[in-house]
């Protein structure tokens, strides 16, 4: 719930090792308000949240990656894009680090250049490593949170329409990141308005409208919110098939 209203209603998701579902609706159909819970950027007035098929806990929490719709990279500070790279490895869960860790988890591990260098380096921006990230374009801004998310090296990527408002060149750059993360075994949820050039690495659509899952299936082939299988109130007790448990936000 936000205030008084409820925004989501029993959602659940299930996504597996190597596979990219994309998560889609028209506005205001509780996608970003969805992920935002699971990754406890908003907090509940109802309900519970489970990950990985047990109640979300501070340590669940850290096995995810999460790039939330474009921001500014360095939140309007000064910093290189290797900086907040490795910003992502801080309160991290590995060597006891993190929550659990107190202020252990306010020290990167020593080969956190390594790994911030490999992170930009799978989404193609390794020689912007040293480059003010707010120099850089709203594209490569948006690559540099992805690598922020991956180099904790999480078991589940989150990204919250990541390819809104960024030029074709660095869309054509995310398609090619999803097949080497696949390629990896990353288990991947985007939320999209559109498939668009990634289209050919989703394996499948959850379609959500007035926070209700509507249908669970193949993705659409074409193009736009209104060719969703889900638009034409199609719900799952229709012909879809019922969502798993890696994800969920059940009711009070």
């Amino acid at each position: 719930m936000l205030g008084t209203t409820e925004i989501l209603h029993g959602v659940d998701l299930e996504v597996s090792a190597g596979e990219v579902v994309a998560l889609m609706g028209g506005n205001g159909s509780g996608k970003s308000t969805f992920v935002r819970a699971m990754v406890g950027a908003v907090p509940l007035a109802g309900g519970s949240v489970s990950l990985f098929g047990s109640p979300s806990t501070p340590a669940a929490r850290a096995r995810l990656g999460y790039v939330p719709q474009r921001i500014g990279a360095g939140g309007g500070v000064s910093a290189t894009a290797l900086e907040v790279v490795m910003s992502g490895l801080l309160g991290s869960r590995e060597d006891g680090r993190g929550a659990a860790g107190g202020l252990r988890g306010l020290i990167p591990p020593r080969d956190a250049k390594r790994r911030a260098i490999d992170a930009l380096r799978s989404v193609a921006i390794e020689d912007l490593a040293r480059r003010d990230v707010l120099r850089l374009s709203g594209g490569q801004q948006q690559r540099v949170l992805i690598a922020r998310a991956l180099v904790r090296r999480p078991d589940l990527l989150i990204l919250d329409e990541p390819m809104a408002g960024v030029d074709l060149q660095s869309q054509v750059s995310f398609a090619h990141t999803l097949g080497h993360l696949k390629h990896d075994g990353v288990a991947v949820v985007v939320v999209l308005h559109e498939l668009g050039s990634i289209a050919r690495h989703i394996d499948h659509a959850v379609v959500l409208e007035q926070g209700c899952v509507t249908y669970v299936g193949a993705p659409p082939k074409d193009l736009g919110v209104h060719a969703l299988p889900g638009h034409e109130h199609e719900h799952a007790h229709e012909g879809a098939q019922p969502t798993g448990g890696a994800l969920g936000l059940e009711g009070p």
